[in-house]
């Protein structure tokens, strides 16, 4: 086992609870089933994902209005109401990040899916973002996870080898294409879980 180095985390999903639901569940008066289809079918993961690869959010919003004008009030929430979708830290796994960077055993950087045009906007909010060595922007790349580009791209920002880096992320797709690229992947669950999963590596914490 290669001795690990560096430490790459996710940020929304990782160490910030951002979720649409926290302004959509209301809108639907408590009806996850009719939400969870407006997510499905109006203003889908991909088409956010896209947004988080540099397209412009007003261009993206009024497209989707066109395509869907029944909806054009819930579809101008998305981002008209997005710093109320930025919910709190994720408090254990910040006590996780703080540890790994105060041991000063470790290189310690953030590669996250986020538009450029919000991301300050976490990064006044949450204190923890400015500890990071560094942060690959998706929407400031023009790339996202899963594409192996932004991958090589943090590897080769940092002078990171992907064997002696542990990547970690809440969802499986980006998981996988950095496991492809030979980078050590943990899917995360919940800060518990990943304390048990450091152990693996031999991270004690």
């Amino acid at each position: 086992m290669s001795k690990i180095d560096t430490f790459i985390f996710d940020l929304g999903g990782v160490l910030i609870d951002w979720q649409p639901e926290f302004v959509y569940l209301d809108e639907f008066k408590g009806d996850r089933e009719k939400m969870q289809w407006f997510f499905d079918n109006i203003c889908t993961s991909d088409w956010n994902e896209n947004q988080d690869a540099g397209y412009p959010m007003a261009k993206a919003t009024e497209e989707r209005v066109a395509l869907f004008p029944e909806h054009e009030s819930l579809i101008r929430m998305f981002y008209g109401r997005w710093v109320e979708m930025l919910g709190d830290e994720i408090s254990g796994t910040v006590d996780i990040l703080k540890k790994l960077i105060d041991s000063k055993e470790y290189k310690v950087v953030a590669l996250t899916n986020w538009s450029a045009e919000t991301f300050p906007i976490a990064l006044d909010k949450f204190e923890f973002l400015h500890w990071f060595e560094g942060i690959i922007v998706s929407g400031e790349e023009k790339t996202r996870k899963p594409f192996d580009e932004i991958y090589h791209l943090t590897l080769n920002r940092f002078n990171i080898k992907a064997k002696n880096a542990i990547f970690i992320d809440d969802n499986a797709r980006n998981i996988e294409a950095a496991n492809n690229l030979g980078i050590n992947g943990i899917r995360f669950n919940n800060p518990e879980q990943l304390i048990e999963d450091l152990k693996t590596h031999n991270i004690h914490l």
